[in-house]
């Protein structure tokens, strides 16, 4: 018999906004608008001021350890405003904090999480986001069971999780693709390709020449963007978005950008990365050419900037205070915030701050003693 090709498929990436600040006109239409594109050049002003904020306050002893976000700002921004706040769903990694505080979780809730605060984990009510997950690809387990149980519902709502290129050759990331192009949930896969899995590069954790092309095996689609163009961020996560919720299938997004900083504050990226890669990245900056396309539409200037610098300051100056001047925790709430309806048995530990069997229950206290008197 002739041999005929089963199927075949090739990846698209997608940059809409180079690194000189040059805007695609035709492909920019209908995505983001001069208001919106300043509102997130801001944005990535003051997360970019909490990051180095948060860098200090490890250096000084004030906080655990802290993983930055330098340079992966628009990536989250560009997702996040694609995402409908207040229904659709937020199941993040830890370097996702632009498109959580879009969403409505106060910043002071990630400092506390990094100083070792649970109450950092305690997202309010009707913010639609997940703690941050530091197991590397657990959370796309939960996102799927999410966006299953709101097709189960029948609601028109759709989730979307986070995870780095490290996490696609984790075992769950495999099982909830499976999964969620099986049931076809509407549910959004969004890689931050920031080319290092800590200290390991992509090319030596997966063989697949693109993470995009790993959606194709689980019959979904896939599309590789210039993580660091908020435009190309923006629209496909929008069209992705759309499909989802619409029953098209499930979309796998990588986001092509670089993590400028250390994989966290207890690490020294000098010890692998090269330096030239480092600077050439540093170059591709999202802060830099969002300005540059701004500045170019007579939308930005120095006053202008100056001006955003100085929010930037105050507003990480402000998450400061939120976070070191909460009250302590008692010790009692460590049990609060585990189940909806707490068990009778995790109640009485709470109530006695006792696991023994005595402590739990103070009334049997003379059984001990009224047994040896009657042997």
């Amino acid at each position: 018999m002739p041999v005929r090709t089963a199927f075949a498929a090739q990846i698209e990436h997608l940059q809409i906004l180079d690194e000189h600040g040059k805007l695609d006109e035709r492909l920019a239409q209908g995505t983001l608008t001069d208001e919106q594109v300043v509102f997130a050049y801001e944005r990535m002003i003051d997360y970019r001021k909490l990051d180095e904020i948060a860098f200090t306050l490890q250096r000084s002893g004030r906080m655990y350890t802290y993983p930055q976000n330098k340079g992966q700002e628009a990536a989250a921004l560009g997702s996040g405003l694609a995402m409908r706040k207040g229904v659709d769903f937020l199941v993040p990694c830890y370097r996702e904090n632009a498109a959580l505080f879009l969403h409505g979780l106060p910043p002071e809730c990630i400092f506390l999480h990094w100083m070792g605060d649970e109450r950092g984990n305690a997202i309010p009510s009707g913010v639609n986001v997940t703690p941050i997950a530091i197991p590397i690809g657990t959370q796309m387990l939960h996102a799927v069971g999410l966006a299953w149980a709101y097709k189960l519902r029948k609601e028109d709502r759709c989730v979307i999780t986070y995870f780095g290129d490290g996490a696609t050759s984790e075992g769950d990331f495999h099982e909830a693709m499976n999964f969620a192009t099986t049931f076809n949930v509407p549910c959004v896969f969004f890689c931050q390709n920031n080319q290092w899995a800590i200290s390991v590069p992509r090319e030596q954790q997966t063989a697949s020449e693109t993470v995009a092309q790993k959606a194709i095996a689980y019959g979904a689609r896939g599309i590789q963007v210039d993580g660091n163009d908020l435009f190309a961020v923006y629209k496909a996560t929008t069209e992705a978005r759309d499909r989802a919720r619409a029953g098209g299938g499930i979309t796998l997004i990588e986001a092509i950008t670089y993590r400028l900083g250390d994989h966290t504050t207890a690490d020294d990226a000098r010890r692998y990365r090269d330096t030239a890669e480092v600077e050439s990245w540093a170059a591709k900056d999202p802060m830099i050419r969002t300005r540059k396309y701004l500045e170019s539409k007579g939308l930005w200037d120095e006053q202008k900037q100056a001006a955003a610098e100085e929010h930037g300051k105050a507003f990480a100056q402000d998450i400061v205070r939120k976070s070191e001047g909460i009250a302590k925790p008692e010790v009692r709430e460590m049990f609060d915030h585990l189940y909806a309806e707490i068990p009778d048995e995790l109640r009485r530990q709470r109530d006695t701050l006792r696991t023994h069997s005595l402590g739990l229950y103070p009334e049997q206290s003379g059984l001990a003693v009224s047994g040896r008197r009657g042997s």
